[in-house]
């Protein structure tokens, strides 16, 4: 239904528990350019416990890689610290891909001018805060987007 895109992600835990939770979400995890970890590492293995191998993983070189790799017209939504809109502005659709930058430098520069019209926040109550860890942040997200499906689900019925 949702494909999560990770661009470079540098701490093995929190992409084990992305996975774990793309698993039960009926999400796809695409990790993207070079990792901060081996994919075959223990702390991956056990943050997304026995799940780990059932998980819908696609592992590209690079973000043209990845671009290269996506049917026509996809639906890309990324989410930083620094987007203008707020997540709540965001409207999904089913198979739309959720991109997510690196947990200490976020995206890379170039991204913040490309993208900007398509760059949400996380509302945050607290400004006192940089961020969320990323495996929340990726989480609040899906299951938004499930949401916001669910419910056009049940208003076409």
């Amino acid at each position: 239904m949702f494909n999560v895109v990770l661009i470079e992600p540098e701490i093995p835990w929190n992409t084990g528990n992305i996975g774990r939770t793309c698993l039960g979400a009926g999400a796809e995890l695409h990790l993207v350019g070079r990792l901060g970890f081996h994919l075959d590492n223990k702390q991956v293995e056990r943050a997304g416990l026995d799940y780990w191998e059932k998980v819908r993983l696609h592992r590209h070189e690079s973000w043209e890689k990845f671009l290269e790799s996506l049917p026509t017209n996809p639906e890309l939504f990324y989410f930083s610290t620094r987007g203008k809109k707020g997540l709540w502005d965001a409207a999904f659709a089913k198979n739309a891909y959720l991109v997510f930058g690196k947990e200490t430098a976020g995206f890379p520069k170039k991204f913040y001018e490309d993208y900007k019209e398509k760059m949400y926040r996380i509302p945050q109550q607290e400004e006192g805060i940089r961020s969320l860890n990323l495996s929340t942040a990726v989480g609040i997200v899906l299951y938004e987007g499930l949401r916001q499906v669910q419910t056009q689900k049940r208003g076409q019925k």
